[in-house]
C-alpha cells in the first residue's frame, strides 16, 4: 500500500527530526544511570515471520539479572527511576521510528512479538503476520496500562496471555484485514491521547471500530466497560494456562 508507506516515511522522518533531541537527551541519562549503551535492541518477528532487530531506548538495568518473562509489570525491580519515566511517557518507543524507517516496522500496525511468544500462535493468530508490525495499534491504546494489568500477577506471562492476548490479537487481526490510512492517522491520535487519559482513548478507539464495521464484541473489547476475564485466544479452545502448550485450532 503506497499511500501507508509514504505516510510512515514522511512522519517517521518528521517525528525523528523533532525528537532527536529528546531522545538525545533521555539516552544521556539512561547512560549516566550506569554507564552503558542507552539503546536495547531485541529480536522480534516481522511481516512473513522475518526477525529483525527491534530498537527501544533502554528502561532496565543493564546489571539486573536476566528473566524469561516476556511481560513485565510496572513494579518490576529491573527497571530503573529515569526507565520508569520513559515507559510511562512511551519515549523508549521512540527509536522504533528508525525501523518504520528501514521498512522493517509501520507506524500502525500489530506490536512485533518475540520469537517464543509468536512460537504460541495459534493457526488463527498467525494471521497478524500477514503485515508489517507497527509503533502503536488499537491494542497499543486499548492495553496502554499492562504494566498495571499484570503487575501483581504470580507469572505475568500467563496474565498476559488470559487477559491481554485474546483480546489484543483480535483487535491486530480485524486491523490486519481493514487496513487504512485515515484509521491509521486515528489510531496515532488516540495514541497520544491515551497518554494523556486512557478511558477516553480507549472510548475513541470503541467509536473508530464501530465506524470500521467491527462486530459489536469487540467494541467492547475496545471499550474495556468489564473487569478483564480469562479467554482463550483467537483459535484456540481453552485458556491458556502454560507457556509450553495450548489448545488451538
Amino acid at each position: 500500500m503506497a499511500a501507508k508507506r509514504l505516510l510512515d516515511v514522511t512522519v517517521a522522518s518528521g517525528l525523528l527530526l523533532l525528537g532527536s533531541p529528546v531522545i538525545a537527551i533521555a539516552a544521556l541519562l539512561v547512560w549516566m544511570h550506569d554507564g552503558r549503551h542507552p539503546i536495547y535492541r531485541q529480536v522480534r518477528v516481522g511481516r512473513d515471520g522475518i526477525p529483525f532487530q527491534l530498537f527501544k531506548l533502554r528502561s532496565m538495568s543493564a546489571a539486573a539479572p536476566g528473566s524469561t518473562s516476556d511481560t513485565t509489570g510496572h513494579n518490576d525491580p529491573r527497571i530503573t527511576p529515569v526507565g520508569a519515566v520513559l515507559r510511562k511517557t512511551k519515549i523508549d518507543e521512540l527509536p522504533q521510528l528508525w525501523n518504520v524507517l528501514r521498512g522493517e516496522m509501520s507506524l500502525v500496525g500489530p506490536r512485533p512479538q518475540v520469537p517464543r511468544e509468536v512460537a504460541l500462535y495459534t493457526d488463527v493468530e498467525r494471521g497478524l503476520l500477514a503485515v508489517r508490525p507497527g509503533v502503536t495499534d488499537y491494542a497499543s491504546i486499548v492495553y496502554s496500562d499492562l504494566g498495571d494489568i499484570v503487575a501483581t500477577a504470580a507469572d505475568p506471562d500467563i496474565a498476559y496471555s488470559q487477559l491481554v492476548r485474546p483480546g489484543k490479537s483480535r483487535l491486530g487481526l480485524f486491523y490486519a484485514a481493514k487496513p487504512s490510512v485515515v484509521a491509521d492517522l486515528a489510531i496515532v491520535a488516540l495514541t497520544a491521547a491515551a497518554l494523556i487519559h486512557g478511558p477516553v482513548a480507549r472510548r475513541g478507539v470503541a467509536a473508530l471500530l464501530k465506524l470500521q464495521g467491527a462486530e459489536p464484541s469487540l467494541v467492547e473489547v475496545a471499550a474495556r466497560r468489564k473487569k478483564l476475564t480469562p479467554t482463550p485466544p483467537p483459535g484456540a479452545d481453552a485458556i491458556v494456562t502454560s507457556r509450553e502448550a495450548q489448545t488451538a485450532k
